[in-house]
C-alpha cells in the first residue's frame, strides 16, 4: 500500500488486513504453509538482527502518521522523576530499615541506586543513538536478534500490564485508609472467587482509564500536567528531609548496622523497586526534540539526583527514630505524629497518591511506545502501531495497555502481581547490558570470526560467574571462598573482554569504563533477581512458556513475513537505481 492510500484511510478500522496482514495468514492453506516450515523460520530468527535504519525508517511506516517532536530535556527530567518517584519511598523504607538494615538502610538505598543508575547509562547511550519508540525492544532487536528480543517484549507487555495494575490497586489502597483506616475499604468482597483474586476493585480501573485517557491526548499535555505535579511533590519531600535533619539525632544512627552486611543487600534487594520506572523515559526518544542533548540530561541525569534524594529520605527518617522504633507500614507519618506534626500523616498521603498517579500516567506514555514499536515489528498485530492523525499518539496501543491492566487491577491483589514484575524487570535490564557490550564489541561483516567466539567466552565467564556468586548468596554456602572465586572469574572475563578491540564507539554518548560497568550492571541485576523468592521464578518461567507458544504459532511467522518483504523490497529498488544508473 503506497503512502496516497494511507492518507485515505480512517485511523478507526477494523478489517482482517488490519490485524493480519501478512502472507501466512492470508487463508488456512496458507497458515499450514507456514507451519510447516517453523523450524527453518525459526532458525531464520534467532540469527536474524535488525538494522538501525529498519527500526528507524522502514518499520515507522507502518503507524501511518508520525509522532510529534514535542520534548525537551526539561519534559524528560521531569517525566523520569514523575515516573519513578512514587510511593515506594513512603512504603518500603520504613519496612526495611525495621526489618534488615537499620540505619544503613541509606547503604541499601546507595547500592540498589547504582545498580538503577548502570541500567540508566545503557539505556542512554541506546536511546541517543537509537531515538525510537521502542526503547528496550528495539535495542535488543539490533544487538541480540528477533528471538531474544521477542522475548523480552513479552516481559514488557507483561510488565506494563503488572505493573499498571499494581498501580492502580496501591493507588485505591492508600486512598481508603485516608479515609477510613481500613485500605481494603473501598473493595468488593466476592466469595465465590479464589483467596487473592476476591477482592473486586472498581476505582484502580477508574484511575487507570483517567490516566491513559490523559496520556491519548497528546504527550506534550500530559508532560505538563506531570512537571507540574512534579515540582509540588519535589518541594514536600524536600521540606520532609528539611524537617527530618531539624528534629532528628545522631544518637539514633547507632548501631548503623543491626544485622551486618546481609541486612543491607537484602534491603536493597526490596527498595531497588523505588527505582524502577525510568526505562519509560527512554520509549519517549522518538518524540525528543534533540535526543543527542535532552536524553542523557532527562535520564542519566535526573537518576543521579533520585539516588541523593531517596538517601537523604532514608537517612533522616533513621536519624528521626531509632530502627526498632519505626512504624514498618507509615513510617514518615508515625515518626511526624510522634514529634507533634499530626497534619504529616496527610501530607505525605497526598505526596504518594500523586505519585502514584504521575506513575500511572508516564507508565502509560512509555508502555504505549513499547507496543506500537513491538506492532510495527509485527510480532502483535500492526493495528496497535497506528498512530493517530491529530493527536500524535498511539491511541490504539493505549487502548490495549488500559484494557487489559484495568482487568488484572479489577480482581488481582498486590501480592499476586509484585514477584510477577520483579523478575520481568530486572531480566530486561541484565539484557539490556549484555546487548550493549555485544554493540561495542560485535559489528556484523568486521568482526572476526576469533574475536566473535571470545567475545561469546567472555560473556559467558561473567554470567555464569554471576549466577555462581549469587547462588552461593542464596544457599548460605561456601564462606567468603566462594565470593572471591566468583568474583575473580568475573573479573577474568570483564578484563578478557578489555583486551578486544572495540569494533564500534559511541558517537554521540557512550557510558564510561566499558566494559566494567555494564558488567557490573549484569552482576548486580543477576544478583538482585536471585533474591526473589522460588515462587517468582516460577511464574516467570509458566509466562514466558506461554509466550514462546505465541509465538511459534504466530508470532515467529508474522515477522517472518515482513522481513523478508522488506528484504525483497530492498532489492527490487537497488535493481531500479543500477538501472537508472546504466541508463544515464
Amino acid at each position: 500500500m503506497d503512502a496516497q492510500d494511507r492518507e485515505h484511510r480512517s485511523y478507526w478500522r477494523w478489517s482482517k488486513q488490519d490485524f493480519f496482514p501478512e502472507e501466512s495468514f492470508v487463508n488456512f492453506a496458507s497458515y499450514r504453509k507456514a507451519l510447516s516450515q517453523t523450524c527453518p523460520r525459526l532458525r531464520d530468527r534467532i540469527l536474524d538482527r535488525s538494522t538501525q535504519t529498519k527500526e528507524l525508517v522502514e518499520l515507522k511506516k507502518e503507524s501511518e502518521n508520525d509522532m510529534k517532536r514535542c520534548l525537551n530535556w526539561w519534559d524528560l527530567m521531569w517525566l523520569c522523576f514523575g515516573s519513578v518517584v512514587g510511593s515506594g519511598i513512603f512504603v518500603i523504607t520504613g519496612q526495611e530499615a525495621h526489618d534488615h538494615a537499620g540505619p544503613a538502610i541509606v547503604l541499601s538505598y546507595a547500592i540498589s541506586g547504582l545498580s538503577a543508575l548502570l541500567s540508566a547509562f545503557c539505556y542512554t547511550e541506546f536511546a541517543v543513538e537509537i531515538p525510537v519508540a521502542g526503547g528496550s525492544f528495539s535495542f535488543l532487536r539490533i544487538e541480540l536478534g528477533d528471538f531474544i528480543a521477542f522475548i523480552a517484549a513479552g516481559n514488557i507487555l507483561l510488565e506494563a500490564i503488572v505493573g499498571a495494575a499494581g498501580l492502580g490497586r496501591s493507588w485505591t489502597s492508600y486512598f481508603a485508609s485516608m479515609i477510613k483506616n481500613d485500605p481494603d475499604f473501598l473493595r468488593l468482597h466476592v466469595n465465590g472467587l479464589a483467596e487473592g483474586f476476591n477482592l473486586l476493585d472498581p476505582l484502580a480501573v477508574v484511575v487507570l482509564v483517567v490516566a491513559n485517557s490523559i496520556a491519548m491526548a497528546g504527550t506534550k499535555q500530559a508532560s505538563c500536567l506531570n512537571w507540574i505535579s512534579s515540582v509540588v511533590s519535589a518541594g514536600v519531600i524536600v521540606l520532609i528531609i528539611a524537617l527530618g535533619f531539624s528534629h532528628g539525632h545522631v544518637s539514633n544512627l547507632v548501631p548503623f548496622f543491626p544485622q551486618g552486611a546481609s541486612g543491607v543487600f537484602a534491603a536493597a534487594a526490596i527498595v531497588y523497586w523505588s527505582y524502577t520506572g525510568f526505562d519509560m523515559v527512554a520509549t519517549m526518544a522518538e518524540e525528543t526534540k534533540k535526543p543527542s542533548r535532552d536524553i542523557p540530561i532527562g535520564l542519566a541525569g535526573s537518576m543521579t539526583v533520585i539516588t541523593v534524594i531517596y538517601c537523604l529520605m532514608a537517612l533522616a527518617l533513621t536519624m528521626m527514630q531509632k530502627y526498632t522504633e519505626i512504624d514498618r507500614n507509615a513510617a514518615y507519618s508515625v515518626a511526624f505524629s510522634r514529634m507533634g506534626m499530626k497534619w504529616a500523616k496527610y501530607v505525605i498521603s497526598i505526596c504518594a497518591l500523586k505519585g502514584m498517579t504521575t506513575s500511572l500516567l508516564v507508565g502509560a506514555l512509555g508502555q504505549a511506545r513499547y507496543m506500537t514499536q513491538i506492532a510495527r515489528a509485527h510480532m502483535i498485530p500492526p493495528w496497535f502501531a497506528l498512530v493517530h492523525p491529530k493527536t500524535g499518539t498511539p491511541i490504539n496501543a493505549t487502548l490495549l495497555i488500559t484494557v487489559l491492566s484495568a482487568v488484572v487491577a479489577f480482581f488481582s491483589s498486590l501480592d499476586v502481581l509484585s514477584s510477577v514484575l520483579s523478575f520481568s524487570t530486572l531480566f530486561i535490564f541484565m539484557l539490556m547490558a549484555i546487548a550493549l557490550l555485544v554493540r561495542r564489541y560485535y559489528v556484523k561483516g568486521e568482526t572476526p570470526k576469533s574475536d566473535l567466539h571470545k567475545l561469546l567466552v567472555y560473556l559467558f565467564v561473567i554470567v555464569a560467574s554471576c549466577i555462581g556468586g549469587t547462588a552461593i548468596w542464596g544457599s548460605n554456602s561456601g564462606g567468603w571462598i566462594g565470593y572471591i572465586v566468583a568474583v575473580i572469574f568475573w573479573f577474568l572475563g570483564t578484563l578478557g573482554m578489555q583486551l578486544l578491540p572495540q569494533r564500534r564507539a559511541p558517537q554521540l554518548w557512550g557510558i564510561p569504563l566499558v566494559p566494567y560497568l555494564p558488567s557490573l550492571s549484569i552482576g548486580m541485576n543477576i544478583f538482585l533477581i536471585g533474591s526473589l523468592g522460588s515462587e517468582a521464578f516460577w511464574r516467570f518461567f509458566i509466562c514466558t512458556a506461554v509466550m514462546i507458544l505465541y509465538y511459534l504459532f504466530v508470532g515467529l511467522h508474522a515477522t517472518y513475513d515482513v522481513a523478508h518483504h522488506i528484504a525483497q523490497e530492498s532489492k527490487v529498488e537497488d535493481g531500479k537505481e543500477n538501472v537508472d544508473r546504466g541508463l544515464s
